[in-house]
């Protein structure tokens, strides 16, 4: 792993980022990328400094640069360790990983100048601190104590990772058999349809040593995100969470998902998708705000990931949310099922008030229920070869495990083009 370090041993100074400092950071990126290593850096700094005018902004702006060349070739990873301020914060959007400390904080227009244009007084803590980018940017994936957790994060997020695109990512040691049982899994989910669980209760009974390392679980906590291992294989894991939004759809989810599934895809990691959703969130809001543009850059996301890519659909998967969770439909290898998986394009309730709001509410629920046991079932999606295979939850590891090894091999070739133009 190449490091690099724009940090003071002294926390309480407030360093500028000076053009050699830049041209250290751009040059520690370029060796990494061709190298083929991982690259971090720990980084403070109150902006370029004015006595070096725009050479400053050049420096910071070449190791921008080097950063987006290096995406997709090696993982990169930032800490932030007190101040990171003005032009050089965005180098944070350019690391596959941004990690906080307790005291950091990161903004490109501070406090001051919000307040001169908005009216509206803040501090730099409410601005940009660790708290405001775990829960409202997404931007810290991790927030930790101090430098030496950021560091041991790092580590730990590159176990599951190769050194760079050229490898695949290692198998890791586990004495945790491929194929044990996991009827706890089933367990888990409650007895009615609109009970709520944690999803990551699952995730971890069915991974390796019930071991799930979650990437920014304070943003989009709808969908969760994460790394985690299969029979010693790294894989990433997608999946709705019930506690949050009843596990529906809105734009930061999507982004989330979007980002996670391309990192993986970069890599080589084989994706697991854990469905249960009622379907995008609604709201004039979310409408303006684009969900259309920002819900499809999930569904590009998967659409374009040539890795293994396995789903298993635990209870709702409706309408539009259940394309977008990786479907069939957007190229996904092996999609599985438990016997409680409602496939349809909206519940039943729904679909009984809009196909026959005429009838009094007796025939309408007698209705709803012929619906619920003609239509809320993985056996028409099943027929349509929508869904591989409906498995017994006590099985579900295993059948993971044997699905990952299937598609161990899989290899697509894809088109020669410049890039994609993907929806941003």
């Amino acid at each position: 792993m190449v490091l690099a370090t724009t940090a003071t041993g002294d926390q309480t100074a407030e360093p500028a980022l000076t053009t050699a400092d830049g041209a250290t950071l751009a040059a520690a990126v370029r060796s990494a990328r061709r190298q083929r290593l991982p690259f971090a850096a720990v980084l403070q700094t109150t902006g370029v400094p004015f006595e070096e005018g725009i050479g400053g902004s050049d420096a910071w702006g070449r190791a921008a640069r080097e950063l987006a060349l290096a995406s997709g070739v090696v993982p990169t990873m930032i800490v932030v360790c007190g101040p990171l301020v003005s032009g050089p914060a965005l180098l944070l959007g350019l690391a596959d990983v941004s990690i906080f400390t307790e005291n950091a904080y990161a903004y490109v227009t501070g406090p001051k100048s919000v307040e001169a244009y908005t009216g509206v007084p803040i501090n730099g803590v409410e601005l940009g601190g660790a708290g405001a980018h775990a829960r409202s940017t997404g931007l810290a994936a991790l927030v930790t104590p101090g430098v030496d957790e950021a560091l041991q994060a790092i580590a730990d997020i590159l176990t599951y990772l190769p050194d760079s695109v050229d490898t695949l990512p290692a198998a890791l040691a586990t004495d945790d058999p491929a194929d044990r049982q996991t009827p706890e899994a089933g367990a888990l989910l409650p007895t009615t349809a609109s009970g709520s669980y944690d999803v990551r209760s699952i995730i971890r009974a069915v991974c390796d040593d019930g071991e799930l390392l979650e990437l920014r679980a304070s943003w989009a906590p709808n969908l969760v995100t994460g790394f985690a291992a299969i029979g010693g294989h790294p894989i990433g894991v997608v999946a709705n969470q019930t506690q949050a939004l009843a596990g529906s759809i809105d734009i930061p989810a999507s982004q989330k998902g979007a980002r996670f599934v391309a990192m993986c895809d970069a890599f080589g990691l084989p994706i697991i998708t854990m469905v249960d959703t009622s379907g995008f969130l609604p709201g004039k809001d979310l409408e303006w705000r684009g969900m259309i543009r920002h819900g499809a850059q999930m569904a590009f996301a998967y659409a374009r990931a040539t890795v293994p890519r396995i789903g298993l659909i635990l209870r709702k998967s409706y309408g539009g949310a259940y394309i977008v969770m990786d479907s069939k439909n957007m190229g996904n290898d092996l999609m599985l099922a438990w016997p409680t998986a409602e496939v349809a394009v909206m519940g039943a309730k729904g679909a009984v008030e809009i196909l026959h709001r005429e009838e009094p509410p007796e025939k309408r629920a007698q209705l709803q229920e012929q619906y619920e046991a003609q239509y809320l079932t993985p056996y028409p999606a099943a027929e349509r070869l929508s869904i591989t295979a409906v498995i017994d939850p006590a099985d579900t590891r295993h059948a993971l495990a044997a699905g990952l090894d299937l598609l161990r091999t899989k290899r697509e070739r894809l088109r020669v083009r410049q890039h994609d133009n993907g929806p941003l």
